[in-house]
């Protein structure tokens, strides 16, 4: 099974695709999408959903999964934030994809044992559970746990079949 983990933001998406192979992780490739912050809000969730979709294109992913939105201080950036959201879910389920959702605190305890984990933990935990991971930035470093996260819920579901 191949799964696409997506950590939402209009500045910076992160992406990463791994592979799961019976109980074994693989990691496949990382990056990051940007959009332009001089263009209007329209544009750059435009642009969001056209890098979203050129990733799809390009790994041919079985699945997705993307991190909740936490709230900020700032209702205005946490709207942002949840529109960058909404357009990153909504192209993996245009291309037909299941997609799953897990919460911050869901995907550092299926990394790293605690809800509680600091972000250079996680990026640790990454790197330790998929060897030969380049790891582009911190927002891919997200990406990549949300996929683990969600491939290690997919293989429970199967073995519990539900």
């Amino acid at each position: 099974m191949r799964v696409l983990g997506l950590d939402p933001g209009l500045r910076v998406t992160g992406w990463g695709v791994i592979e799961l192979i019976d109980n074994r992780l693989r990691y496949l490739g990382d990056g990051t999408i940007k959009s332009d912050d001089k263009l209007s809000l329209a544009e750059r969730l435009g642009q969001l959903h056209r890098g979203v979709l050129a990733v799809i294109g390009e790994w041919s992913p079985d699945g997705a999964a993307v991190e909740q939105t936490f709230v900020n201080v700032n209702p205005e950036s946490t709207l942002k934030l949840g529109q960058a959201r909404g357009v990153v879910m909504l192209a993996p389920a245009l291309a037909g994809l299941q997609v799953g959702e897990y919460a911050p605190t869901q995907v550092k305890q299926a990394v790293v044992g605690t809800g509680r984990a600091a972000k250079e933990q996680v990026g640790m935990m990454v790197r330790t559970l998929l060897p030969g991971c380049l790891v582009k930035s911190p927002d891919a470093a997200d990406a990549l746990a949300v996929a683990i996260c969600h491939a290690h819920h997919c293989a429970t579901k199967r073995r519990i079949g539900v």
